[in-house]
């Protein structure tokens, strides 16, 4: 979502809690459902409005709107955030809308409806304030240990202070697979829970393999006459274990071949990728005087 909620309302960044009040009332007086009587455009209008007050009306939102933009705003605050604490009965009394279709209920699951049209999709008013934002961690992994699961020291900035918990990695968490550690986040603005502490891979290079997702890709080296007349090769796994794959004849540079079933194990499930190995033909820059004359009597030959 990238909505300016300034331009929404039609002010200016700069303006005064009393200047956005007057903008909202004026535009809540022309798209209010009890004038617009079922216009669905209108609607959808006055939903808009009424987010963008909601934010700019209350000073810790409108800060964290200023501070983040749109897009980290809404990162952090849900729609049900945004409208949690905001009194639309107070509102619109003031503003002189009575009766109209506009109910509203105080206490626990509270329902607003805005006439027949109900714009807000019924939105529920909880009494519980917003958690705080959640926090994500970078945790670097090397291959192996994405391979075979490990355990890891994370430290972090908590409440203000250092703090230190122990992680356990499970097989297949790949660059960008999170794990999620409740209330280690950051404390709530409006006294609410803490956010939580998402610990997010990021898979180190490996000087043998080169993952993609669960599949595994490794380079391996062949002769010119090699990739003629065909040739075994051993392959290692990531499990340590040698693997044999034959070459045929014929196979040509860069040719891809799979060993099906040897790459990383999902994170969740008995999904397991590929390894995949895709052969290098070395050509020689220099040949022996031998290697001339034999080229030569090839070429002969028509090859």
């Amino acid at each position: 979502m990238s909505e300016d909620y300034y331009q929404i309302l039609g002010v200016a960044k700069t303006a005064s809690g009393e200047e956005i009040k007057k903008a909202y009332r004026k535009l809540a007086m022309k798209y209010h459902p009890d004038h617009t009587k079922g216009d669905k455009a209108a609607e959808e209008k006055f939903k808009k409005v009424s987010e963008a007050y909601a934010v700019l009306s209350d000073k810790e939102k409108r800060k964290q709107y200023d501070e983040f933009g749109s897009t980290g705003f809404h990162q952090r605050f849900s729609q049900e955030d945004i409208f949690r604490g905001f009194d639309f009965a107070d509102i619109f009394k003031e503003f002189g809308f009575g009766g109209g279709g506009f109910t509203s209920g105080r206490g626990r699951g509270a329902r607003f409806s805005f006439g027949s049209g109900d714009p807000f999709g019924g939105y529920q008013r909880q009494q519980a304030p917003p958690k705080g934002s959640d926090l994500v961690y970078e945790l670097p992994l090397t291959l192996k240990e994405v391979a075979t699961g490990t355990n890891k020291t994370v430290t972090f900035r908590h409440k203000g202070r250092s703090e230190k918990i122990t992680v356990k990695i499970p097989k297949g968490m790949t660059t960008g697979k999170k794990l999620r550690i409740a209330g280690k986040g950051e404390a709530s603005p409006y006294g609410g829970l803490p956010g939580d502490l998402y610990i997010q891979s990021k898979v180190l290079e490996d000087p043998v393999f080169r993952p993609d997702g669960l599949d595994l890709i490794v380079k391996r080296e062949i002769s010119l006459t090699d990739s003629l007349l065909g040739t075994s090769l051993s392959v290692p796994s990531i499990s340590k274990k040698e693997l044999s794959l034959k070459i045929p004849p014929g196979t040509k540079h860069k040719t891809k071949m799979r060993l099906a079933g040897h790459g990383l194990l999902a994170m969740k499930g008995k999904a397991k990728g590929d390894l995949y190995v895709i052969i290098h033909v070395k050509i020689p820059r220099n040949l022996t005087e031998e290697q001339q004359k034999l080229v030569q009597q090839l070429a002969q030959t028509g090859l």
